[in-house]
């Protein structure tokens, strides 16, 4: 517990067999502050799963069949708030993001001063001396400046996949019509900027190694122009020349058509899940 609120840490993995111990190792490690751990492999080849049932604190479950990391992320969101998390922080189980940074994440949730928290690879400045490469880098200024002129907003960067959320925020932001694809973190910022929420962002060194994942430069295109979609779309939608579905929330009570499909997309994640251990 952190300030009286349960901590749960979810990392969607996929093959993350050679990076998953020391992830989790430093995440248990940050002033005792995690309650639980969450790994979600999804249908992976390697042993990511048995050793994810091996961890301490941990919940291990698997997907019968590979969702997408966007898929995977609603089933880390859904299974965090089903075991009573009040902060949910995903951290990527193959070691690019160092999980030194979770008690300050926690602590500006927890002390109520933002609802959403990221980690930054480009406030510090340091991103390309971490090895980022140079055309992500490029690619990472040039979306963002896009984004944040259709977005109105001004974030760092839209594309780190280090973040903390409050359960208020999960319960209230419609992620799970969002795309299972990478662009789904780009579509849930859009949501909760769209909700008029303060995003906070914190320097966030991090790692470029041959086991730590990345998309190649055809997925990477197909999430850049994703980005840009989901941009114009919350534009057009602003201007009230789209349909603001993918962005309003459903209303407690009403909203009938969205939460039948919520329903659904939370009963399909069920049945692709084969738990571990729990």
């Amino acid at each position: 517990m952190f300030r009286d609120k349960r901590v749960i840490v979810v990392m969607p993995a996929y093959n993350a067999a050679a990076t998953l111990r020391c992830t989790h190792q430093e995440v248990l490690s940050q002033e005792d502050i995690v309650d639980e751990v969450i790994v979600v492999d999804d249908a992976g080849s390697d042993d990511t799963a048995a050793i994810a049932a091996t961890l301490p604190k941990t919940v291990a479950v698997r997907h019968r069949r590979n969702l997408g990391y966007g898929g995977n992320q609603k089933t880390c969101y859904h299974l965090a708030l089903q075991r009573g998390a009040d902060i949910v922080i995903m951290v990527h189980p193959d070691f690019q993001y160092t999980p030194m940074l979770i008690p300050a994440m926690a602590s500006l949730i927890a002390n109520g001063v933002y609802e959403c928290v990221l980690g930054s690879r480009i406030l510090g400045g340091k991103a390309l001396a971490g090895g980022m490469p140079v055309w992500k880098y490029i690619a990472n200024r040039a979306l963002t400046w896009t984004e944040n002129l259709l977005l109105g907003a001004a974030l760092s960067e839209y594309h780190t996949g280090y973040r903390a959320f409050s359960r208020e925020l999960l319960e209230k932001i419609p992620f799970d019509r969002n795309s299972n694809d990478f662009v789904f973190d780009n579509q849930i910022l859009a949501q909760i900027h769209w909700q008029g929420y303060t995003i906070a962002e914190v320097t966030c060194p991090t790692k470029y190694f041959k086991e730590a994942s990345s998309i190649n430069f055809s997925r990477s295109c197909t999430y850049g122009l994703g980005c840009l979609a989901t941009g114009l779309h919350f534009r057009m939608a602003r201007w009230g020349l789209a349909d603001d579905h993918l962005f309003r929330p459903t209303e407690p009570g009403g909203g009938a058509a969205g939460l039948a499909s919520s329903v659904r997309e939370k009963s399909q994640i069920h049945l692709e899940l084969e738990t571990i251990r729990q």
